[in-house]
């Protein structure tokens, strides 16, 4: 597997694939659903356009219009949160200070 740091992020988020997604998810006991997909697509989308991850208010901005989901859709699919576990599952490195929402 790439390389990770000590909490389990991609040191290179550009070295990331699905297949690693779906390891990480496993290893957080989060089977990948639609939804998942939705939101870690738009956070690598996002990334490759700025080189850095969203705020979660525009991932659940993006949730909203794709899926109609509510404000709180996110912290259901990812539970642990949307740092520790959407940014690690879509390969973004850990960030040193960020808002969660």
């Amino acid at each position: 597997m790439n390389s990770r740091d000590d909490e389990g992020y991609l040191i290179e988020p550009e070295s990331w694939t699905p297949d690693i997604a779906r390891q990480m998810a496993a290893e957080e006991k989060i089977e990948l659903g639609d939804e998942h997909w939705i939101v870690v697509r738009f956070i690598r989308d996002y990334y490759e356009d700025r080189q850095i991850a969203p705020d979660v208010r525009h991932v659940m901005k993006h949730l909203k219009t794709e899926r109609g989901a509510g404000r709180n859709r996110i912290f259901e699919l990812f539970p642990y949160g949307y740092v520790q576990q959407a940014c690690k599952i879509a390969g973004m490195k850990r960030p040193r200070a960020w808002s969660t929402g």
